[in-house]
C-alpha cells in the first residue's frame, strides 16, 4: 500500500469499534471509488444533451462546457477559448457508493453570475466559489463553482435545469472555432490556410522536458493537467482527483517565441507563499488566490497566474511553482512531512 492509499484508508476508517477506537489487529484497507455504470453515464449524457468523457481510474464522468460564443482578448490579443475559457461539470460517486457528487466550473460574463446563482439554488445546487482567473481579459470573465449531492442522474438533471437558460448549456452553444492569428491567416492557391495546432505552435518536447510531464494538444493550445498524487483530499465523502477539479494546470497559447501562459496551482495553505515567490521570481503574474471547494479536507487553496514571453521561459516558471508542492508541510508552521 502506498502513502496515498494509506492516507485515504485512514480517513475512511474512523469509529471502527464500539468505543470509537481502531482495532489494532485490523489492517487498513484501501477503498476505491465505485465506478459509474453504463446506465448512469447514459443518464448523465441524456440529461446534459452532450457526450462526455469517463476516466475509469478516477471513476469520474466529465462534460466540457466551453464558451464558444465568446471572443476573448488578453492584453489586446485574441486568444482561443481553449486557453482557459472552457468550463466543465463532473460527477463521481462517494467512496461508500451511497450517493454521488457533482462539481462544476462555469465561465461567465459578469452579468450572468447572479442569474446562475438563483438558478442553481432553485434547482438544489450550491455555490462554492466565485472569482476571476485572469487580468487584462476583454470582456471581463468570472468563474463560478457549483456542487451538489444525489444520484448521478438526479445531479445531471439538476445541473441541466440550472444552465438551461444560459449560454453555458450545450444546446445554446455554437460549434467551436479557434481564432487564427493575423500572421497565419490568408488564402493559398489550394484554399484557406489551415490553422496550426499546439503541435505546430510550440516545441512540445522542449516544454515536456522542462515541466517533466506530458501535456495535451487542444486546438491551437497546449495544456498540462497535474494532480496531487502526494495527497488524499476528501470532500462530501468523495475523493477529489484531477478530473473533478483537484489539479494544477498550465495552458500555452500563441507561439513558442511569443507565448501566453495561464494556469492554476492547487496548494495546501502552507505552500501558498512559496508558490507565489517562485512564480514572481520567474516574472509570472499572480492574478488570484482563493478556494474552489467547500468542506475539503485538507483544505486546498488555488492560485491563478498569467505571463507572456518565450514558451520555454514560461514553462520554467510553472515548473518552479510545482517544485514547491509537497515541501512545506501541511500546517502554517511549515513542518516537514
Amino acid at each position: 500500500m502506498n502513502r496515498r492509499h494509506a492516507l485515504q484508508a485512514t480517513a475512511l476508517l474512523g469509529g471502527a469499534s464500539a468505543l470509537g477506537l481502531f482495532e489494532l489487529s485490523a489492517a487498513p484497507v484501501y477503498k476505491k471509488t465505485p465506478p459509474l455504470s453504463a446506465a448512469e453515464i447514459a443518464a448523465i449524457e441524456a440529461a446534459l444533451g452532450k457526450k462526455g468523457s469517463y476516466k475509469e481510474d478516477e471513476a469520474t464522468h466529465t462534460t466540457a462546457l466551453p464558451r464558444n460564443d465568446l471572443k476573448v482578448k488578453v492584453k489586446g490579443e485574441s486568444v482561443p477559448i481553449s486557453f482557459g475559457f472552457g468550463g466543465w461539470v463532473a460527477i463521481k460517486k462517494t467512496v461508500d457508493g451511497k450517493t454521488a457528487m457533482l462539481m462544476s466550473d462555469t465561465v461567465l460574463l459578469q452579468e450572468e453570475v447572479n442569474p446562475l446563482i438563483s438558478a442553481a439554488h432553485t434547482n438544489g445546487l450550491e455555490i462554492s466559489a466565485i472569482h476571476n482567473h485572469f487580468f487584462y481579459e476583454e470582456p471581463r470573465i468570472f468563474y463560478m463553482h457549483l456542487h451538489g449531492m444525489g444520484s448521478p442522474a438526479e445531479l445531471a438533471k439538476k445541473f441541466a435545469a440550472t444552465i438551461s437558460q444560459s449560454k453555458i448549456s450545450p444546446k445554446n452553444q455554437p460549434a467551436g472555432q479557434s481564432p487564427t492569428p493575423a500572421s497565419q491567416s490568408g488564402n493559398t492557391a489550394s484554399g484557406p490556410t489551415a490553422a496550426p495546432t499546439g503541435k505546430e505552435n510550440f516545441d512540445i518536447p522542449a516544454l515536456d522536458a522542462i515541466v517533466k510531464y506530458t501535456g495535451t494538444v487542444n486546438g491551437p493550445t497546449y495544456k498540462y493537467t497535474i494532480g496531487r498524487s502526494d495527497l488524499t483530499i476528501m470532500a462530501m465523502g468523495a475523493e477529489m482527483t484531477p478530473s473533478i477539479g483537484l489539479n494544477s494546470w498550465a495552458s500555452f497559447a500563441g507561439t513558442k517565441e511569443k507565448a501566453h501562459i495561464a494556469g492554476d496551482v492547487a496548494m495546501l495553505p502552507s505552500e501558498v507563499n512559496a508558490v507565489i515567490a517562485a512564480l514572481r521570481q520567474h516574472n509570472l503574474e499572480v492574478v488570484a488566490v482563493h478556494n474552489h471547494m467547500l468542506g475539503d479536507d485538507p483544505h486546498m487553496i488555488f492560485l491563478h497566474y498569467y505571463g507572456q514571453g518565450q514558451a520555454t521561459k514560461l514553462a520554467q516558471g510553472f515548473r518552479a511553482a510545482l517544485n514547491e508542492l509537497g515541501k512545506h508541510g501541511k500546517g502554517m508552521g511549515h513542518g516537514k512531512h
